[in-house]
């Protein structure tokens, strides 16, 4: 409820524009021994559309799990004709989008099954009220408690899915961001792809842990990788370089083509602050010296 912002005064809001007043709800509480009388009838109609298609079916896999959802949904079906629509209410019904988007139910099959249930309570519950006055004013109230809660369980689902999302994302950045220790105080950073913010952002915090864990001397950022070097890029390396030597490193800058660095001059961006180089194998060479280390030649055998 808190991820979604859901206090009273979006419940409010919410009601307000579904037009779900106290009427409705009392309405609905009027009813409520006619819906007792017909609920086995709906939930089991809804369940045969579920189990006759194959796109749902596939969620529902065995006849003990059918039973204990047929229970639950009597439980949920009874609950609209309580005559209540408050934070309780709606941390129920947030707790039935969490568990669609968890299983992998597609929004357009909870759709689809709700317009089943629409159908289901006009021909079990309205048809059996005797006034057609209130029977259609009846239908009405369960049409809009229904949509409402239809709108809460696909946010719910958006925002499971958002998340889980979010954390695939973060996950695919930290693979793509790897510092590997080349050698003792050394380490090496290969950039890959287009750099964002977001990105930048990982990427300083995650070079700086590296530093400090391996009490590196210098990094080699090689951008041999990146297809677009702009303004943007520029000072996002040059925070990195300022940070890294605050806490007592060198920052190395490799794989700079001639495009790369006309750009960088055409930009006016000054690097001064980190060492450049074309190659990442002079990166290396010259990472090796700051650390006290140099590359020599195998003596002859």
């Amino acid at each position: 409820m808190a991820r979604l912002g859901f206090d009273e005064r979006e419940l409010q809001s919410r009601r307000a524009i579904f037009e779900l007043h106290d009427e409705d709800l009392q309405r609905l509480t009027a009813i409520r021994a006619i819906a007792e009388r017909h609920m086995a009838e709906v939930v089991d109609g809804f369940y045969a559309l579920l189990l006759g298609h194959p796109g749902t079916r596939r969620f529902l896999t065995d006849d003990a799990q059918v039973a204990r959802l047929k229970r639950t949904q009597s439980a949920y079906f009874l609950q609209l004709f309580d005559g209540r629509c408050d934070l309780p209410y709606v941390e129920n019904r947030i707790r039935v989008g969490a568990v669609h988007e968890r299983i992998g139910l597609a929004p357009k099959w909870y759709i689809a099954a709700y317009r089943r249930y629409l159908a289901l309570l006009l021909e079990r519950v309205v048809l059996d009220i005797p006034d057609r006055a209130e029977a259609l004013a009846a239908y009405q109230s369960l049409k809009k408690i229904v949509a409402f809660d239809m709108s809460i369980a696909i946010d719910t689902y958006i925002a499971a899915n958002l998340e889980s999302l979010g954390r695939h994302q973060a996950a695919i950045r930290e693979l793509s961001t790897p510092v590997i220790r080349v050698h003792e105080r050394l380490l090496l950073l290969p950039l890959v792809g287009a750099i964002d913010s977001q990105r930048a952002q990982q990427v300083m915090e995650m070079v700086l842990v590296r530093v400090i864990e391996e009490k590196a001397r210098a990094i080699i950022i090689d951008i041999a990788g990146v297809p677009v070097v702009d303004t943007k890029v520029a000072d996002h390396l040059l925070k990195t370089t300022a940070a890294v030597k605050l806490i007592g490193a060198q920052t190395i800058l490799t794989g700079i083509s001639a495009q790369v660095a006309r750009t960088i001059v055409q930009l006016g961006v000054d690097i001064s602050s980190m060492h450049t180089l074309a190659r990442l194998s002079e990166g290396i060479e010259l990472g090796l010296e700051l650390v006290g280390k140099r590359i020599a030649p195998k003596e002859p055998s």
